[in-house]
């Protein structure tokens, strides 16, 4: 009897665990969140001519600050059986949540002018919605400062070449109506059915008790020859 009530109580509150169990799924994960002024995790990758080099972690002053807006010189290292025929480009994945950014010709990319890479990210309270990244021509100024820039990279013994890397972050709205309307009708609905579940298992566990408790009253004499 005891184990009939361990059960119906485990069956009655099994729609509540797993109500609990959406929600705190839902959660967003703590570690992912960034402090301003934190350096943000970057890897990159170089392909030449048919070859891949492994993801390797990028030097942290070289790398993205959260919402701050900066400029670094990233240095290019030569690649392996570089012979200038072919372009060499980069690809790049930002943050813990590894947002991949698509290959950046920046080497032999068929245009005169130094290369410069462009990262714009967008973000909202602690978190990153989003990164793009292109590569430009380096503004007259930027060459005005850094003439030795040009100069080693159209130098074809100069390595490693090195190249200006541009972060500009922007803040976008963290309200989102309709996001938010149809995450909150979606778990009105959810929870609304969980409850219906679990009334209708109680009515129906109460329902049997009251069954049963009414058989044995109006049948007395049956249940006392069961016994004997």
């Amino acid at each position: 009897m005891a184990r009939n009530r361990n059960s119906s109580h485990f069956t009655a509150t099994l729609p509540i665990r797993f109500v609990l169990l959406v929600w705190i799924s839902s959660l967003p994960s703590i570690s992912l969140a960034y402090r301003p002024g934190e350096i943000v995790p970057m890897s990159r990758s170089g392909q030449y001519h048919g070859s891949r080099t492994v993801w390797h972690d990028v030097v942290g002053r070289h790398c993205p600050v959260f919402a701050v807006n900066k400029e670094v010189l990233m240095p290019i290292t030569k690649p392996v059986g570089f012979t200038g025929a072919d372009p060499y480009k980069l690809s790049f994945q930002i943050g813990h949540e590894k947002l991949y950014v698509p290959w950046l010709y920046v080497i032999n990319r068929k245009s005169p002018e130094v290369p410069m890479i462009d990262f714009h990210l967008k973000y909202s309270g602690n978190d990153i919605h989003g990164v793009t990244a292109k590569v430009i021509d380096m503004p007259h100024q930027y060459i005005q400062v850094h003439q030795d820039i040009k100069k080693n990279y159209w130098n074809p013994q100069q390595w490693p070449k090195h190249i200006i890397v541009r972060y500009t972050w922007e803040e976008t709205s963290e309200i989102d109506v309709a996001g938010g309307f149809y995450v909150l009708f979606g778990s009105g609905l959810l929870l609304s059915f969980m409850l219906a579940i679990y009334v209708l298992q109680s009515s129906k566990d109460k329902l049997g008790k009251f069954v049963r408790e009414t058989v044995a009253e109006t049948n007395p004499e049956g249940v006392a020859a069961k016994a004997e």
